[in-house]
């Protein structure tokens, strides 16, 4: 059970910080259950289907989903705010249709034989991906990131191009989002098009608004609440979901910019200087 808990919970941890990714030019993203699966099925077609080593089939399938994810949002990220949110909605559904009618997918029936990930390979990965997020958070890309996030018209001013910046963090989150998707499919096995529904998306995003969307800390405490409460009150039974929902309700009433709202260094330095 340990080892699930672990697993489970750095994956979340993934899933929360490809969201934050894009999050940092300004635009919230619920498209990640799509880029998740990309990665999975990429990842475990390239090993079930074509011989790949497990960890040889990860760098592709990123590749994959963070192309795809410039497709997508090249006209898409030219739009904001809710219409913005309908067209992330909405290519979760596209893929999601995409890989319950491809016969190398295996349909609605699933794709199997995948394995190789262990709760190590999550937690290396949550390192991998903290420490890059990290290191931008202490670069001059991130007062960049927080200029284009807080008034991107001000930053277009200032010569920023907008799209090629937005573009970049769309891809980046897709590109983490598939990476958590390759471990998620080679640690169960078995996945199918239903296990990356739009509650995924939904469950990433209040990952990161439980959390806090000013800092990494934030999205990464959010994800470990959210998938470690309901175990810590598995033993309330029938009334678990009930709690568990209300402690999600407190939580943002009481903290509603999040459970650690504070900016990141390198913004406050940059609002100093």
């Amino acid at each position: 059970m340990i080892p699930d808990y672990v697993f489970f919970t750095c994956d979340n941890i993934l899933l929360a910080w490809s969201v934050y990714a894009v999050l940092l030019s300004g635009n919230l993203s619920f498209a990640q259950a799509a880029f998740m699966s990309i990665g999975c099925y990429a990842a475990g077609i390239l090993t079930t289907q074509y011989g790949f080593p497990f960890y040889a089939s990860i760098p592709p399938a990123m590749a994959l989903s963070a192309i795809i994810a410039i497709l997508f949002g090249f006209p898409a990220l030219r739009i904001r705010g809710i219409y913005l949110i309908l067209v992330t909605v909405g290519i979760t559904f596209i893929v999601r249709v995409a890989l319950e009618n491809m016969t190398i997918t295996g349909g609605v029936h699933g794709l199997f034989g995948m394995s190789g990930a262990d709760q190590w390979d999550a937690v290396g990965a949550v390192i991998l991906v903290g420490a890059l997020l990290y290191m931008v958070s202490r670069s001059p890309l991130q007062r960049l990131l927080d200029v284009v996030r807080e008034d991107d018209q001000v930053a277009a001013g200032l010569g920023v191009n907008l799209t090629y910046v937005k573009l970049v963090s769309f891809a980046a989150g897709a590109a983490i989002a598939a990476l958590a998707g390759a471990l998620y499919g080679h640690y169960l096995t078995f996945v199918r098009p239903s296990n990356f529904d739009i509650l995924v998306s939904i469950f990433c995003a209040l990952y990161v608004i439980l959390g806090g969307i000013n800092n990494m800390w934030g999205p990464a405490f959010g994800a470990a609440f959210m998938t470690l409460l309901p175990e810590f009150i598995r033993a309330l039974q029938g009334w678990r979901p009930t709690v568990f929902g209300v402690a999600i309700i407190v939580l943002l009433l009481v903290r509603p910019d999040g459970v650690l709202p504070f900016r990141t260094l390198s913004a406050r330095w940059g609002r100093r200087g």
